[in-house]
């Protein structure tokens, strides 16, 4: 049975992650993005099931007494969450999974799953980070300011990670991202699996 590849996507708030995931899952099949539980508000143009699964601290507090996260975090005054169940069952249809998590979820997820893949997407600068946390338009200057001292933070975590991206522009950290997955499709071991027919034809 041929099962699919766990990713992990990290990025500091602002370095384009979201958008470059949300590219790849309109350009590349068999690829699903894992929807997050979090205990934070749905902001405007989110919907629930879509971008999270929003839910109550109460009772994101019993999903983690129930072991039902595959990793969770606090980030900022927020809890985040991965449901176990949902990626086990992508992943064995098939389907190449990726989580967009922090480095501290990336940390959990290494330890449960070693054969998954990391990739941390960096920004150009420090100053176009501010500027496009700036551009949203959603934050306050407090908020952004504690948005950027945990950048630095984030950003010290990339040695922990298989892959570096930097997102200067878009449709070449686009393509950097899609280069990696489409790669370790084309593994021996995986090709094998999913080209046995073939393979058994060309070799009898």
């Amino acid at each position: 049975m041929i099962t699919g590849k766990l990713y992990i996507i990290s990025a500091p708030s602002g370095a384009g992650k979201t958008s470059l995931v949300k590219k790849l899952q309109t350009e590349m099949d068999q690829l699903v993005v894992s929807v997050s539980h979090t205990t934070r508000n749905m902001r405007n143009g989110e919907s629930n099931g879509r971008d999270y699964f929003f839910v109550s601290v109460d009772t994101f507090q019993t999903m983690l007494e129930d072991q039902a996260f595959l990793e969770y975090a606090q980030v900022f005054d927020n809890f985040y969450g991965t449901a176990q169940k949902t990626v086990a069952d992508n992943l064995a249809q098939g389907l190449d999974v990726i989580l967009e998590i922090d480095w501290q979820g990336a940390q959990q997820i290494r330890k449960l799953l070693p054969d998954s893949l990391s990739i941390f997407i960096l920004p150009p600068s420090i100053e176009v980070l501010k500027q496009r946390l700036q551009n949203r338009g959603q934050d306050s200057d407090d908020i952004i300011a504690r948005r950027m001292r945990d950048a630095v933070t984030e950003m010290g975590h990339y040695p922990e990670f298989d892959y570096l991206i930097v997102n200067d522009d878009f449709d070449l950290a686009f393509n950097q991202l899609k280069s990696v997955i489409t790669a370790n499709r084309l593994l021996q071991i995986t090709q094998q699996q999913r080209l046995a027919p073939l393979l058994q034809n060309l070799l009898n």
